[in-house]
């Protein structure tokens, strides 16, 4: 039974739902770092919000450790480079919480607008100052989003409602989309001239970090208000303070800070600056969504094998799952069977997928591929880590989907491409689910992929097989079985022989010295 760990505060009903799928849970919240250490190895899974940190030494000790969930979008608090190489699987909540952060979002450019934090705290001081605040109305005002993603787009639609302009910057926003939600998509520099409010919806990334600094802010017209409640970092804090004492930007609505939390800050005191403690997801509603998605995908994933919303891992839908499940597994031996072979530094790989496989979702059996490729040169690499592992060493990796033909409906074809030469190997999955080689370097055979077996190349000449066999025989080797397949009467063979004990290095020397045998190594699945 898989055992799963929450370890912040969140909805009871994510205990619930871990339990009601035959999942051992524990709730230990607030756990100190080097205490988390000492438990983490017990688990499976590892239910967070923000507080508990992932860090690399705690993910070393979690030596079981197959998911961790993050009940919210931003997993800062996750290392998720060390998670990768580790295999295990991080996911999110990117939908849980997006209609409470988009609300805060308007929420705060109302209150900036109309100054409510000031006017509450000067009317609840005894005072009435009916002159001091005079506001501005948000009716034909242009609201400048930068990232327009799921939480974006929410506010689009409430800014919408409310008569205002909206325009638009998202690299990956098509125009289509953006006239089908009703922005205009613009350019960030547009976007910062327009603007009479501007609010922020993006992950923090390299790209993303500073993007309003002094720069931005000096393309902004004077009298703009800024509006953060996505991540801290976006903003560049000293730049905006001194654009909002140079009276340049008239008012800023802070969810998010650099550093969190922020206990002191040169923006506490301003009235023109409106704080909150990273209340973007802070609703009843929200806090409960959250909490259920995370529980159902960590449980998904755990008991099926189904991934959704995964941050380093390719989708798989838990209707996909038992389908992909076999194939999985062929592909990984495909993957070992060509990357045991390989001798040389790896150029390219091309993975064609024919017939009905190539109808599923592929992006899981290319990981997995890719993972037993490079399993026997690299000492640690998984589905998880494979596809960044190769990206790192310059490999290409190309996928191709094709129509069936020849004698099988569905198969794989793995096709390396090395410093010294190319060479492929195709399978597929029976009707029993196991997998089995149907071709290697272009010549047809069958074989299923026994814990060990011999490949070896040689000559299509008479008395091979019995030379073969009683080299193997004097050693006490059994044959499980023995495979075969030629390129033509007479030419270049490949047999593919399971054996039930290993062959050392002095029976392999042995083999190779018949006079038939061309090639010979001892693969390992």
């Amino acid at each position: 039974m898989p055992k799963v760990l929450i370890a912040d505060k969140m909805s009871p009903r994510a205990e619930e739902i871990f339990k009601e799928r035959g999942i051992d849970v524990d709730v230990i919240t607030g756990l100190e770092r080097e205490e988390l250490i000492k438990i983490i190895g017990e688990y499976d899974g590892m239910a967070v919000r923000s507080s508990t940190k992932a860090t690399p030494p705690v993910l070393e000790a979690a030596g079981n450790m197959k998911v961790i969930g993050r009940a919210g979008i931003g997993v800062d608090n996750i290392d998720l480079p060390t998670a990768t190489a580790k295999g295990v699987v991080v996911m999110n909540t990117p939908f849980g919480n997006s209609i409470t952060t988009a609300e805060h979002a308007i929420a705060m450019m109302f209150a900036l607008a109309r100054d409510i934090p000031a006017a509450d705290a000067s009317t609840q001081a005894g005072k009435w100052e009916k002159s001091r605040f005079m506001g501005v109305e948000l009716t034909n005002k242009v609201l400048g989003i930068i990232g327009c993603g799921n939480i974006g787009t929410i506010v689009a639609s409430r800014a919408l409602g409310l008569k205002m302009r909206v325009v638009a910057f998202d690299p990956f926003l098509t125009p289509e989309r953006a006239v089908e939600i009703g922005v205009e998509k613009a350019e960030l520099d547009d976007v910062l001239a327009r603007a009479d409010f501007i609010t922020l919806h993006t992950p923090l990334t390299d790209k993303t970090r500073d993007i309003i600094d002094a720069g931005a802010l000096a393309k902004t017209k004077k009298g703009v208000h800024i509006i953060n409640c996505a991540r801290g970092g976006l903003v560049n804090e000293a730049d905006l303070k001194a654009a909002l004492d140079s009276g340049h930007v008239a008012g800023a609505a802070l969810d998010v800070f650099e550093t969190e939390p922020a206990k002191e800050s040169f923006f506490f005191g301003m009235e023109n600056v409106v704080c909150t403690p990273h209340l973007g997801a802070a609703t009843s509603e929200a806090q409960e969504n959250v909490a259920i998605q995370v529980a159902e995908q960590m449980a998904d994933y755990l008991m099926t094998g189904a991934v959704t919303n995964a941050i380093n891992m390719p989708s798989i839908s838990a209707e996909d799952a038992p389908r992909l499940r076999p194939f999985v597994a062929l592909s990984e031996k495909l993957g070992l069977f060509a990357g045991q072979l390989t001798e040389s530094a790896i150029e390219s790989v091309e993975i064609e997928y024919v017939g009905e496989v190539g109808e599923l979702n592929f992006a899981p059996l290319t990981s997995a591929t890719v993972a037993g490729l490079l399993s026997p040169l690299l000492s640690q690499v998984n589905m998880v880590s494979a596809p960044a592992l190769a990206k790192e060493r310059g490999i290409t990796v190309s996928e191709v989907r094709r129509a069936s033909s020849g004698a099988f409906d569905s198969y794989i074809r793995l096709s390396v491409k090395t410093e010294r030469q190319q060479r492929s190997v195709a399978g597929t999955v029976f009707s029993d689910g196991k997998p089995r080689v149907i071709q290697v370097k272009g010549i047809n055979m069958e074989a299923e992929l026994a814990p060990r077996v011999l490949y070896v190349t040689n000559l299509d000449q008479p008395g091979f097989i019995g030379a073969l066999g009683s080299v193997l025989g004097e050693h006490g080797i059994n044959i499980a079985s023995f495979n075969l397949g030629r390129e033509k009467p007479g030419g270049d063979a490949i047999s593919l022989v399971s054996i039930d004990n290993e062959a050392s290095d002095a029976v392999l020397e042995e083999i190779m010295a018949l006079e038939q045998v061309m090639q010979v190594k001892q693969l390992q699945f």
